[in-house]
């Protein structure tokens, strides 16, 4: 396995793909030419066979783990048991970044099936601090906090989701991981600008990005409305390219993972996708050369 110095070398140079159970047994089989590959671990704590799978890839390209399950807003705490497994897991992969979302998804010991908003407030800040740290603490190693992808405004929230970004970052040194996609999409949801968002994200913050797919839908509280939903279902829409661009000008190089969770197409559409955002990667590289000379 390379080490991780290398690997994170590596992943800043090339970018990656979710990598999702569907295409495991081909992406051994073929090893397609991409950069690294990221995970949700939640789908390989029960499946042996599927972590024996990750664990042959893991020898020849980075390894990401991106959790859905941690829920670091819940009101109800951690799940103590998930950490001791997800830590068993993350020790034996040696993954490159670990990280998750700024929401919350599990009640009264229930799972739920979807990352929800939380209110951006003094409380919430104080919540999230304090459960980022027994992440850390339990993980042994620094976890990244994701963007959400947003619909609705809480009418509680007394900070925007940028001040509060900034205030996490202040209060714990903690890494982002900036999802462009969900950027444009709450932009276009929210009626903000996606460019200024970005210049206003805390940049010495941010340890990868993201871009994923997303479906436009009817929405019922404006009539003829479309609501943009983050479904990890297509292909990077085209608006979101010119905006990864400006990502890569503001943040730099930084490890990029195209992700596609449900549709999921042909593991080459994937390829061609992370392949796409190599090129803009490399367009930006070359301007900024250029402008230096």
């Amino acid at each position: 396995m390379a080490t991780t110095s290398n690997a994170q070398r590596h992943t800043a140079e090339h970018t990656g793909i979710g990598l999702r159970l569907p295409h495991i047994a081909e992406v051994v089989a073929t090893r397609p030419s991409v950069g690294w590959l990221e995970i949700h671990p939640e789908n390989f704590l029960a499946n042996p066979h599927g972590l024996e799978l990750l664990t042959d890839l893991a020898r020849d390209y980075p390894i990401s783990v991106h959790t859905v399950g941690i829920s670091i807003g819940s009101a109800d705490g951690i799940d103590r048991a998930h950490l001791k497994r997800l830590r068993t897991l993350v020790d034996g992969l040696n993954p490159v970044l670990v990280s998750g979302h700024l929401a919350w998804s599990s009640a009264g010991g229930a799972y739920l099936n979807d990352l929800l908003p939380l209110p951006y407030t003094a409380e919430t800040l104080r919540l999230v601090v304090a459960h980022l740290a027994e992440v850390q603490d339990a993980l042994g190693r620094p976890y990244a906090i994701e963007n959400p992808s947003s619909y609705v405004s809480l009418a509680t929230s007394t900070m925007t989701e940028l001040e509060f970004l900034h205030a996490l970052v202040d209060a714990t040194g903690c890494r982002l991981l900036c999802d462009v996609s969900n950027i444009h999409l709450s932009g276009r949801n929210m009626g903000y600008d996606p460019y200024e968002f970005l210049d206003r994200f805390p940049a010495s913050a941010v340890a990868e990005l993201h871009l994923g797919g997303f479906t436009a839908e009817d929405d019922d509280a404006t009539p003829g409305g479309t609501l943009l939903v983050d479904t990890h279902a297509q292909q990077v829409a085209e608006p979101v390219w010119p905006l990864y661009a400006h990502a890569v000008r503001r943040f730099g190089p930084q490890p990029t993972i195209v992700e596609w969770d449900n549709d999921l197409p042909a593991l080459m559409v994937l390829v061609g996708e992370a392949a796409k955002a190599d090129r803009v990667r490399e367009g930006e590289r070359e301007s900024n050369h250029a402008h230096a000379c």
